[in-house]
């Protein structure tokens, strides 16, 4: 039977080289960090867009648009066909709660004056507001006036782009748009500018809408309702779920983000992986009379590996929990780029997780462990005579 050198062991060894341990453990700690920052953007992104959104709210697209800002919707001959399908629920007065909405970008000023950037512009029609059933809230100001050249502003925009608080004026190509309200919504819409579609589309000179969205009469199949439109020859379109279309607006910066993460954090890993092993090293040389020792006690070789082997885990593990205070105050932390499925700004928070702080501390111990692997092994090699002779 295996016999396994007492836990003290490896850990009065930590505390008595407990600078050495420690700096090994901030190297891992720093990498864990940088995996986290990343890892916490990409959190926030993807969150944003696929969290959010409904199952029954339905978005009616060109075919094969993989964008609203790629689609096209003939308005007004499909725009009405699509509205009274009879999957789309009525309000109380009976009108269907449908809207034919336009989408672009257009190019603004930033607020703090590094550049441009190109803002999504969204014309709604009254129905728009009501399909959300209160997701938008007016925090700031009213809501817009339909009819009137006004424009209702997601918060994150109104601190970060120029002309979009409170009172300003918007110009879109001559004409002015004055913005009335700033909004709140917990998703994609935040990071968009809101006006009447037909206003919005007139100052554009862009005379058709990009997608009509409709909210779901309970038990409406999807799968159903496309076979159906594809059967309609009148209406060339297809359609997905909300939650569906705004989580398919994730993949190209999503995919990148995580590359980014696994690139950095692979480098800093290797710098962080040698680090611990010149650490654990100069642990086994320093300690070969020890080694000796243990040998002479009747601890074998296995024993002796996985003793050192714990003690470099339990660097990673120190690495791991510092990596996480690193990365906590970027909690909540709100930031904006470019969707690369869209092409437009998007704001969105950093989201730092429990899963995310859990997969840092794995990776950080993983990271340990490599890290005193070989000097794990050196050490079980040692045979107890000749070690018990070194000075």
């Amino acid at each position: 039977m295996l016999r396994l050198v007492p836990l003290r062991y490896p850990v009065r060894s930590l505390l008595v080289r407990w600078s050495s341990s420690f700096f090994s453990a901030l190297g891992i700690g720093l990498t864990v960090a940088v995996l986290g920052g990343v890892l916490a953007l990409r959190e926030g992104f993807t969150s944003l867009l696929s969290e959010t959104g409904s199952d029954d709210v339905g978005v009616y697209l060109r075919p094969g648009a993989q964008s609203e800002g790629e689609s096209l919707i003939r308005y007004p001959d499909d725009a009405s066909i699509l509205k009274n399908r009879p999957e789309v629920a009525r309000d109380a007065a009976g009108a269907p709660l449908a809207a034919c909405e336009s989408y672009l970008g257009i190019k603004l000023e930033k607020l703090d004056g590094t550049g441009t950037t190109i803002v999504p512009v969204r014309g709604v029609e009254a129905a728009s507001l009501a399909i959300q059933e209160g997701g938008i809230h007016v925090v700031q100001g009213r809501p817009i006036a339909f009819g009137t050249n006004e424009v209702m502003i997601g918060r994150p925009l109104s601190r970060r782009i120029r002309n979009c608080r409170l009172d300003d004026t918007l110009t879109f190509n001559v004409t002015p748009f004055k913005v009335v309200g700033i909004f709140e919504q917990d998703g994609a819409y935040s990071s968009e500018i809101w006006g009447d579609v037909d206003r919005i589309v007139a100052a554009t000179q862009r005379p058709f809408r990009q997608r009509v969205v409709a909210r779901w009469r309970p038990g409406t199949d999807v799968a159903r309702v496309n076979d159906e439109l594809k059967a309609d020859i009148r209406v060339p379109c297809e359609v997905r779920t909300e939650r569906a279309y705004l989580k398919s607006q994730t993949t190209a910066l999503g995919g990148i983000l995580q590359v980014l993460a696994n690139l950095l954090s692979g480098l800093m890993g290797i710098a962080a992986v040698l680090g611990a092993v010149n650490t654990m090293l100069a642990a086994v040389g320093a300690r070969t009379r020890e080694v000796g020792v243990l040998g002479a006690l009747g601890y074998r070789g296995p024993a002796v590996f996985l003793s050192f082997l714990l003690e470099s885990a339990a660097i990673g593990l120190v690495g791991g929990l510092i990596g996480c205070v690193l990365v906590l105050p970027l909690n909540g932390l709100e930031t904006g780029t470019t969707n690369w499925n869209t092409f437009t700004e998007v704001a969105f928070a950093f989201r730092v997780t429990p899963a995310l702080l859990l997969r840092a501390v794995v990776v950080a111990v993983v990271l340990g462990i490599l890290g005193g692997a070989l000097p794990a092994w050196r050490a079980s090699r040692l045979s107890p005579i000749e070690a018990l002779r070194r000075l």
